[in-house]
């Protein structure tokens, strides 16, 4: 089985946000950068434990980006991918990077394509459903867990209220979240083993880019906090119904 996950360069979430250029882009200067939590711990490391129960499995990694980006897949790669592919390009447009990863997933002809549900810093959760569906094949949210026998997975995810289990033949697209495994740390034989690991770089394909960033802004201060004395109830119950709106 080959199995393509898909990881990406985001700030650490202790980072501090700022932004440049009038607000429209992010100030990177001083960030530390992590693999996408939700693509390491959970899509990584579930192709990873796949790979320890068939030791056939073959695990590739692709992210979409320029070359500040090969350290972060350098840490994946400890960790226990077989090999990286980036492509070479830098966007933030949704369909863009799913064009790409799709084209990738086209030439690899995987079985199956890992995401994380989402990355931390834009949060978009759109990846998954559009790489699926430029391949045409069966995509599965927010995957908790994730068990395949012969050629057929058995999937749960969470839905409103519940869970829900789904039965699917490969090939097919799964995002990952909370559940799917357990986050790992990459060992000093996976290290050294990371830096001899092929990292094939690839020219995109022509995509015209959907969506444009045309500003950010932070969330407004917090006003400082109240203090109402525990005898004067009433208050207490005028601040909350006609400041804080809570009653």
């Amino acid at each position: 089985m080959k199995i393509l996950v898909c990881v990406s360069k985001t700030p650490d979430t202790t980072a501090k946000i700022a932004f440049t250029d009038n607000n429209t882009k992010f100030d990177t200067n001083g960030v530390q950068w992590i693999v996408n939590p939700y693509d390491e711990w959970y899509a990584l490391v579930r192709a990873i434990e796949l790979k320890e129960a068939d030791a056939a499995t073959i695990i590739h990694l692709v992210t979409v980006g320029t070359p500040d980006a090969d350290p972060i897949i350098r840490k994946a790669l400890a960790l226990g991918g077989d090999e990286a592919i980036r492509v070479n390009a830098d966007s933030h447009d949704s369909f863009y990077i799913a064009s790409q990863i799709a084209e990738v997933a086209k030439q690899g002809g995987y079985d199956l394509v890992f995401t994380g549900k989402e990355t931390i810093d834009y949060n978009g959760s759109s990846i998954g459903g559009m790489v699926a569906e430029l391949l045409d094949l069966p995509y599965i949210s927010l995957a908790t867990k994730f068990n395949i026998a012969n050629s057929t997975a058995t999937i749960t995810r969470e839905i409103e209220g519940g869970e829900e289990t789904c039965e699917v033949s490969l090939p097919l697209v799964v995002s990952c979240q909370a559940g799917m495994a357990e986050a790992r740390i990459p060992n000093m034989r996976g290290i050294m083993a990371a830096r001899s690991k092929p990292l094939k770089v690839v020219e995109p394909i022509a995509v015209e880019a959907l969506t444009a960033i045309s500003g950010f802004g932070l969330p407004p201060a917090k006003a400082g906090v109240k203090l109402v004395d525990a005898d004067n109830v009433d208050e207490l119950v005028r601040l909350l119904h006609e400041e804080a709106k809570a009653i």
